[in-house]
């Protein structure tokens, strides 16, 4: 059995084509999502809607908390530390992560960075070892686990090669800390002229939707290879 862990992140609550002012990113991962336990009805599905319930941001407590050695915390610490805990534990149970954000400003909002900021933690899900060459070490490298991102964004060419790639601090703001963790494969799918509407915007959203169902095939048939 698969185990999917699905990440919302959008603050609008509806889907885009079905909701009034709905989101594009949200809408990318509800498709993903359905597509794929339409063939695998049997797989989990970990939901959490970080867009509606963000995660606590990290605080002076936290970080003391994450430095001292699990066997020295005091009571409060656990407690501190609990939804991080909560949130490495759903990752670690997942073979494909499902993050469905919009970009806002160019970067991630403010719920997916606090996510990131959780699931970061040193001696939890890296360490670090000042003796090799690439001091970072991986903890969640010990099976393969995909990573699917599906943005939102208002214009267009953020893309590899895109006129506007270089303004993408949002792919590899997730790309980056995830693949310090050995979560190093991303596919990523891409809604573009969210503030274009129209026939930009209508095409856009029919070639993602069509990428998507050709993913959600694609990592199936990798996964069961």
């Amino acid at each position: 059995m698969t185990t999917l862990l699905h990440i919302d992140a959008s603050a609008r609550p509806g889907l885009s084509g079905s909701t009034e002012h709905g989101s594009h990113s949200r809408r990318l991962s509800h498709r993903f999502v359905s597509a794929w336990k339409a063939t695998r009805p049997h797989d989990e599905v970990i939901y959490r809607d970080i867009g509606a319930k963000p995660p606590g941001v990290v605080t002076g407590e936290w970080i003391e908390a994450g430095y001292t050695p699990e066997a020295l915390r005091a009571p409060w610490m656990h407690g501190v530390l609990a939804e991080s805990d909560a949130l490495i534990a759903e990752i670690r149970r997942a073979d494909v992560l499902v993050i469905g954000t919009p970009m806002y400003n160019f970067s991630m909002p403010a719920p997916l960075k606090s996510w990131i900021d959780n699931v970061v933690r040193i001696g939890a899900t890296f360490d670090f070892d000042r003796s090799r060459e690439n001091p970072y070490v991986p903890l969640l490298a010990e099976r393969v686990r995909r990573t699917v991102l599906l943005t939102s964004c208002g214009s267009n060419g953020y893309g590899p090669g895109g006129f506007q790639a270089h303004m993408d601090l949002l792919t590899p703001g997730v790309a980056t800390p995830l693949a310090l963790l050995g979560l190093d494969e991303l596919h990523r799918v891409s809604i573009e002229h969210a503030e274009d509407h129209g026939d930009l915007l209508d095409q856009s959203i029919a070639v993602a939707l069509a990428r998507v169902d050709a993913l959600v095939h694609e990592l199936q048939s990798a996964a069961h290879a």
